[in-house]
């Protein structure tokens, strides 16, 4: 197209400085882009700056850093990402980042953007946009579904009616007549623990703010953006699946080399694999570890394993964790993978007909962009609303019966209710039915991205606000 070249709009993302906040919000970033007319400019700091540079090769995107004093947030020298703070400090990082502000003030007011998209876990970048009258757009990186239940549950604290914490209360005011227990709920939303307060003011501020930018599409779960738009009063937009816009963009590094799995996947018949996966931060015991070896080998099924490395720390660590002799048993019937994995193009294989997964939103909707029913094993943050969408609501996952909100998982999940729910999702009349409404939701989201499909239409709708609100 011959067209002038102009730049409309300039929009700012700020992404939180963690690998499942960062990698959706990049590729969003992306699209933006792609877009003629658009400048996108990144906020980071300097030690994050050079990894989302290589995430942006070949995408006209500015990366502007902001120091991130580390000693004055009272973190060690050099912790500017969420993988490289020691465990025992984690929550100090989030309570830390509020020393970014004065740092982004100064950059909004030498540039004037449009408009801010900064991750949910900033809510002072509402105030800091204000002063300059650049609208801040939230980004939480969930769906529709758990941002209503979460607002829902600050709102009304039903958890507070029951008598203990196994006992089952409906969210109030939410589609769909759906129980959940206490013990399933963030420990920080029913408890005064030393996140409690910051997440308060994360969930008033996302309601303050001037809207939310949601990866996700409308005819997945639309009860729930009319309910978060019309009930709930929160401006929001849904552009996804962003990965089904661009292509895959990769989840990270990978320790084994890519082609070599995907040809193993290309030995398997059609939809006869399970991927297992639970993500970089979640973390298993030995114990655990030990119960889904036993359950994978008794369900009798191909399965390809991701292990975060730090889950294996020596050759002698084996026989803690894994049944002896149990990779030479699976030999060409079991992958095992420590560390990264090339998570979408193993979903999108059409040997990959199962997923069990911890239920994050960015797998969750890869595996519906792909057609691929799961199994539900949700451990924390938002993950056990999102098990109920996927099997309550979208029933294209059996739930394994994770039964606690927890940030590190024993033995809770025993090998026999493993090897029950991978049976039950891969063999059966019923895993026919689920692979059918999977592969429905998978061709619903790629049509809401094609030219005047749902998430299309919102995407223009947002860029087109934002010319209208241009700042002089």
């Amino acid at each position: 197209m011959n067209t002038e070249i102009k730049e409309d709009l300039h929009i700012f993302f700020f992404p939180f400085m963690a690998e499942g906040h960062t990698i959706p919000l990049i590729n969003i970033a992306k699209l933006f882009a792609s877009k003629q007319g658009i400048k996108v400019s990144i906020i980071t700091t300097p030690l994050n700056a050079p990894k989302l540079s290589s995430k942006i090769l070949g995408h006209k995107i500015e990366i502007l850093t902001i120091k991130f004093n580390c000693s004055e947030a009272g973190l060690p020298d050099g912790c500017e990402h969420l993988d490289l703070v020691p465990p025992e400090i984690g929550l100090n990082f989030f309570l830390a980042t509020h020393v970014l502000a004065h740092p982004l003030e100064q950059i909004l007011h030498q540039y004037r953007p449009n408009c801010l998209v900064s991750d949910t876990f900033f809510p002072w970048s509402t105030e800091v946009a204000a002063k300059y009258g650049v609208p801040r757009i939230v980004f939480s990186g969930t769906c529709f579904f758990s941002t209503c239940a979460s607002l829902c549950m600050r709102l009304y604290q039903p958890y507070k009616n029951v008598k203990s914490d196994s006992d089952p209360f409906v969210i109030p005011d939410f589609p769909g007549e759906i129980e959940l227990i206490t013990r399933k709920l963030p420990e920080f939303v029913y408890k005064d623990t030393g996140f409690s307060e910051f997440y308060r003011k994360v969930k008033d501020v996302e309601m303050k703010s001037y809207g939310v930018l949601v990866n996700s599409f409308y005819e997945l779960e639309s009860e729930y953006v009319d309910h978060l738009r019309n009930v709930l009063g929160v401006k929001a937009w849904h552009i996804g699946p962003v990965s089904l816009w661009g292509g895959s963009s990769g989840r990270g590094e990978s320790f084994v080399n890519d082609n070599e799995i995907l040809e193993w996947l290309d030995s398997k018949k059609a939809n006869s694999v399970v991927y297992i996966c639970f993500g970089s931060m979640t973390s298993f015991t030995n114990e655990q570890l030990l119960e889904i070896a036993h359950g994978i080998e008794e369900s009798g099924q191909i399965f390809i394993w991701v292990v975060k490395k730090s889950e294996k720390k020596d050759e002698e660590d084996d026989e803690e964790w894994l049944p002896r002799g149990f990779e030479e048993r699976m030999e060409g019937k079991g992958l095992l993978i420590r560390g990264w994995a090339p998570q979408v193009s193993i979903l999108e294989h059409e040997a990959v007909g199962g997923f069990v997964t911890h239920c994050r939103w960015n797998s969750t909707l890869e595996a519906i962009s792909a057609g691929v029913k799961m199994v539900t094993w949700p451990v924390a943050a938002e993950q056990f609303y999102n098990e109920k969408l996927v099997t309550e609501v979208l029933r294209i996952g059996i739930p394994v019966g994770a039964k606690k909100w927890a940030r590190k998982v024993g033995d809770s999940v025993k090998k026999e209710a493993i090897t029950k729910a991978v049976r039950q999702l891969m063999v059966g009349d019923e895993a026919e039915e689920m692979k059918c409404r999977a592969n429905k939701y998978a061709d619903m989201a790629r049509k809401a991205v094609e030219n005047g499909g749902s998430s299309h239409s919102d995407f223009n709708s947002f860029i087109d606000e934002f010319k209208s609100k241009k700042i002089g």
